[in-house]
């Protein structure tokens, strides 16, 4: 679902994007809000988070560059196109060249992730770190830009190309539900992707994800 769809009142947000020079790694979040929502109405929390980001945090627009809940639908977050390679505020020192996908809702221990949810953030990092031809199950280096991180400014560390933000920044997020289905995310991103011998070849835009890409142009 694109902006124009969640209706982001676009006069909130910083009106100029910037952008990275590609996707090299994927962070996954969750936005710490209640999971007993209806679908329908996740557009009306995604006005919310977006005010708080904007207003509140002061981070220009939302920081995540997209949002998936737990029907399976993928929201358009930070503008300035789904299928460019625009810089978040989701991962503090690890903004650059990375995606910020968030899971609506809260993933504590033992809270169950929607199947509908986990396939839907799979084909989207697959999507995503396919326009730079990543393999979802490798490992990646970036250079942290923040001393707040988990990494001093300057420093190289390794990361899974799907990574969880704890994995960049002292915090539970994405929850230890979610955090723990991560490595089932990567395998099937890599299936989407055609990575495995029973996959067939993700190299094309996912059908999901279509409508979002023309909501962008």
């Amino acid at each position: 679902m694109s902006r124009t769809q969640w209706r982001a009142d676009e006069t909130q947000r910083d009106p100029h994007a910037h952008y990275a020079e590609g996707v090299a790694a994927v962070f996954i979040h969750h936005t710490d809000t209640p999971n007993d929502y209806a679908c329908a109405d996740v557009p009306r929390t995604l006005r919310n988070l977006y005010t708080g980001q904007t207003r509140d945090q002061q981070w220009g627009d939302l920081g995540y560059n997209f949002l998936v809940d737990k029907c399976g639908t993928i929201y358009e977050g930070r503008a300035g196109g789904a299928d460019r390679p625009v810089i978040g505020s989701h991962t503090i020192g690890f903004n650059q060249g990375t995606a910020g996908i968030a899971a609506i809702g809260t993933f504590g221990r033992g809270t169950p992730v929607p199947a509908a949810m986990e396939h839907a953030i799979a084909a989207l990092a697959a999507w995503k770190l396919s326009l730079r031809g990543i393999d979802p199950t490798s490992k990646v280096r970036l250079t942290s830009t923040n001393d707040k991180s988990r990494y001093t400014k300057g420093t190289s560390a390794a990361f899974d190309a799907i990574s969880g933000h704890r994995d960049g920044y002292a915090t539970d997020c994405p929850g230890e539900a979610l955090f723990a289905r991560l490595p089932a995310i990567r395998a099937m991103a890599a299936g989407l992707q055609g990575r495995s011998p029973r996959a067939s070849s993700g190299a094309e835009l996912p059908t999901a994800l279509q409508g979002l890409h023309r909501g962008s142009q």
